[in-house]
């Protein structure tokens, strides 16, 4: 071994990402006793996604007491639907509470990690030097890494382009010409909070959005100082929210057709702010409600029913210096772009830096679209975990429910690896994995999300949906309660050396 080698840190785990995911892991690590373990990230602050995307309106659209840890109860909610500033904060208050910014390596992003064969560890490269770890959990989360769509002309606009997730809080908006490309969660909510300032907002639509209200409000003292003094009461507050979207489950996943009546009252809610019959044309979507996100808001429809908008129904094709042309041939001369286009979801950029026991990337292994084994392992690469992995999404729920399922899993893994004794790794079955997922593609045949008439984020490119659960979250939770050895094979230092070099004599064999 080199002497570089011998020098380079050694953690027993890895945790990369300082969002929900990530901060949720190192706690459950502390509280499992674990202490040898660092959290990289590729910032200079917490937060993941709710640091990054700091734009104009930028709020949650699922329940404050929902959208938090139930380790972490948070009495202090200012309204049922919280903003961007306040989540930050409640991560910000997690990581100092639990004692997580000791092992936090701010600036250090990940650029390569590779599984060694022969020491049964990763090794791993970033921004800020490099280390080697047992066990990685990734936890970059699927809202990481912006998508701006290819758009010919782009390079030669004069004005300022940024996406929403790279918010560009230097650049004044008021009195400016102003392109929203994109109808998703955050345009809908950047719509409505820049209109009033800007000249003129045009709203590139490739798909209408289904909106729904927002049943938002301030949280009052009275109960503010009630979950204080009384902590059932936030845990029971926290519980009747999860109850209630439980119950909506089968209508997405076994009876989509039952979603007509919320359908009408989504074209109700629209009605009721925009008076226009062509404008009202444009709007609505001509798929089932629930096959897209269901979006929620009170001021969306009404912005665009403002004189100073204007609602392209078409997508952007091409521009052509300070002009803009939506692909119906439409012609708007504009001052900036924002772009609202979503994320590298079903395409992680992370993907590509992750180097398995048969030398191939993940996203090489992923090619055919993503897969994996209860949403947390991928065979081929031991000692590997990712949270908010392949079909552990969600279409009406917190995703924080799934994120504490996932970390169930990875506390169990790692007991499991510490029962087996010695230098030990898992490493997922490929039958395992494929029995998994085949199980999870069969109920997802049935599912609004595969059989509403729409074209997704949740899909790839091939039209799989490897993105959402199609189950309860109570399912989920107990499907990932406990590691099943038997959905993987335990590797010795001798036993890994041995079948990667069988492995890559086959790969040359067949070369």
């Amino acid at each position: 071994m080199a002497e570089h080698e011998r020098e380079r840190e050694h953690v027993k785990v890895a945790v990369i990402g300082t969002g929900f995911g990530g901060l949720g892991a190192a706690v459950r690590l502390r509280r499992e006793g674990v202490t040898d373990f660092v959290v990289l990230e590729r910032a200079g602050a917490v937060g993941g996604t709710w640091r990054d995307n700091s734009y104009p309106g930028c709020a949650c659209d699922v329940p404050s007491h929902l959208y938090s840890f139930s380790f972490a109860p948070n009495p202090e909610w200012p309204r049922t639907f919280s903003g961007q500033e306040h989540i930050g904060k409640y991560l910000e208050h997690v990581a100092d509470t639990f004692g997580i910014r000791p092992h936090i390596r701010f600036n250090s992003e990940v650029k390569q990690m590779r599984w060694d064969n022969e020491a049964l560890h990763w090794e791993v490269d970033t921004s800020s030097g490099s280390l080697t770890a047992d066990v990685i959990v990734s936890a970059t989360g699927p809202l990481s890494d912006p998508k701006v769509p290819d758009i010919p002309g782009l390079d030669g606009f004069e004005g300022k382009v940024f996406h929403s997730a790279r918010w560009d809080h230097d650049y004044d908006l008021r009195g400016k010409r102003v392109a929203m490309v994109g109808t998703g969660a955050s345009a809908i909510q950047i719509v409505p909070a820049i209109q009033p300032e800007v000249e003129r907002m045009t709203l590139f639509q490739r798909t209408p959005p289904w909106v729904m209200p927002r049943a938002d409000r301030p949280i009052t003292g009275a109960e503010r100082w009630l979950h204080r003094q009384v902590p059932f009461t936030t845990a029971a507050r926290r519980g009747l929210l999860w109850g209630i979207r439980e119950l909506q489950v089968q209508a997405f996943t076994k009876r989509p057709n039952e979603l007509g009546l919320v359908e009408t009252l989504a074209k109700r809610n629209m009605k009721r702010a925009v008076k226009d019959p062509e404008l009202q044309a444009k709007l609505t979507p001509s798929y089932r409600i629930g096959c897209k996100r269901i979006l929620l808001s009170n001021t969306y429809y009404p912005a665009l029913a403002q004189p100073n908008v204007d609602v392209v129904a078409s997508g952007l094709e091409e521009v052509r210096g300070n002009t803009l042309v939506a692909s119906d041939g439409t012609e708007t001369e504009v001052d900036a772009i924002v772009f609202g286009t979503g994320f590298h979801v079903t395409d992680m950029p992370i993907a590509e830096r992750v180097v398995g026991a048969e030398g191939r990337t993940l996203a090489e292994t992923w090619t055919g679209g993503m897969n994996s084994l209860r949403g947390a392992t991928a065979a081929g690469f031991p000692n590997w975990m990712t949270i908010i992995g392949p079909n552990t999404g969600l279409g009406n729920s917190s995703m924080i429910l799934m994120i504490e399922s996932q970390l169930n899993y990875m506390a169990d893994y790692l007991r499991q690896i510490d029962v087996l004794g010695g230098r030990a790794a898992l490493d997922a079955r490929p039958g395992a994995v494929q029995g998994w997922n085949d199980r999870v593609q069969e109920r997802m045949k049935r599912t609004v999300w595969n059989t509403g008439g729409c074209t997704s984020w949740y899909l790839d490119e091939n039209g799989k949906n490897t993105t959402i659960w199609p189950g309860t979250t109570t399912e989920f939770r107990a499907a990932t309660r406990r590691v099943d050895l038997a959905e993987y094979d335990v590797l010795r230092p001798t036993a890994a050396a041995n079948r990667a070099a069988a492995t890559a004599e086959k790969v040359e064999a067949d070369a």
